[in-house]
């Protein structure tokens, strides 16, 4: 077992990491009848697909005597209807350090087969952008 979602009521959950006790908060978005104070889940979709490429990336680096502390990406989401679902994700990667062009290739391949992206259904559009210093 990995996670314990509950119900707090008003369309909001807790979940709880098994491992570590780290708790994630989500609630309804506005447009849903929420009151959009935390991380929907969908919001929670779009920003694993963030982590994910950062970590994969960071592997690579990793392997490629490169530290990349301090990229980070910005997530857009954007919702279709009938039926109500993700329909775009956008990423946009920041590198925080000179990547050489010989590298730039390998990372941003890994970026773009990370384990949540592969996961995704393939209606839903990805959008990954990099800047580079």
């Amino acid at each position: 077992m990995i996670s314990k979602v509950v119900y707090r009521g008003d369309l909001r959950t807790e979940a709880v990491h098994i491992s570590s006790g780290n708790k994630i908060v989500t609630d309804a978005p506005k447009d849903n009848e929420g009151k959009g104070e935390a991380f929907s889940p969908t919001d929670l979709v779009a920003t694993a697909l963030a982590g994910c490429i950062l970590t994969i990336i960071g592997i690579v680096a990793k392997r490629l005597d490169q530290n990349l502390n301090g990229t980070f990406a910005e997530v857009e989401k954007l919702m279709g209807s009938k039926p109500r679902s993700i329909s775009e994700i956008k990423v946009t990667i920041y590198f925080s350090k000179k990547i050489l062009k010989k590298e730039r290739a390998k990372l941003e391949r890994a970026a773009k087969t990370c384990p949540v992206s592969l996961s995704l259904n393939s209606n839903v559009v990805k959008v990954i952008n990099f800047v580079y210093q």
